[in-house]
């Protein structure tokens, strides 16, 4: 299913202790929260896959991707006081962020 009209925000965190399932489950724990921001329409939080090809990254911990109407939505939630919170709270947990945006590819 083609989705159309929508701006992704798909965010990587390196958790600083990947092995720690506590430091895991506070993240996953703080995405959940944050997935309260209004302007969210829907979001998915995941690890990486057990797949093995050479163009896969998996060296991340946690990945959370949240679709959003448009960029001006995204926009608001970037400065939403739950984001910010989640910020505050939990970016301790973290050695890097990795942010992938994405909009509708024109036609050709």
């Amino acid at each position: 299913m083609q989705l159309n009209d929508i701006f992704i925000h798909h965010v990587f965190f390196w958790l600083k202790n990947p092995e720690s399932r506590e430091d895991k489950v506070n993240l996953i724990d703080g995405l959940q929260e944050l997935s309260a921001v209004k302007t969210i329409k829907d979001f998915h939080i995941g690890e990486p896959a057990d797949t093995d090809r050479d163009v896969i990254e998996r060296t991340y911990s946690i990945s959370w991707c949240v679709l959003f109407a448009n960029a001006a939505d995204q926009e608001s939630y970037q400065t939403d006081p739950i984001h910010l919170e989640f910020i505050e709270k939990r970016s301790h947990l973290w050695s890097r962020v990795a942010v992938f945006d994405s909009t509708d590819a024109l036609p050709f």
